[in-house]
């Protein structure tokens, strides 16, 4: 059976190229969704004064993929978004793997 990969998410693995990236991603974007659920049973049982669990899941998970994209050389998806809006420069691929993207096509 021939399966071809959604383009999302070979968009993904384009701009994540480095195994230390992936690894910071791998473990960054679950923190981040984990807070979502998270803080939604809190307010849901009324745990008010545990707001900074889903508050420290998503700032860790943020950082390890701010990380990621730092030692990558690439801007993350949001700042991406942001520079764009705004009509600024942006590095969607770092450039140490452009090379390869240009020598694929």
């Amino acid at each position: 059976m021939f399966t071809t990969k959604p383009r999302w998410l070979l968009n993904w693995l384009e701009r994540h190229q480095s195994p230390i990236s992936r690894t910071l991603h791998a473990i960054g974007i679950p923190l981040t969704i984990i807070a979502i659920p998270l803080a939604a049973w809190q307010l849901y049982h009324d745990l008010w004064s545990l707001w900074w669990r889903p508050t420290l899941l998503i700032t860790l998970g943020y950082l390890l993929q701010f990380l990621g994209h730092l030692q990558e050389g690439n801007d993350m998806g949001e700042l991406i978004l942001i520079k764009k809006l705004l009509g600024r420069p942006y590095c969607a691929i770092s450039p140490r793997y452009a090379n390869r993207r240009n020598n694929h096509k």
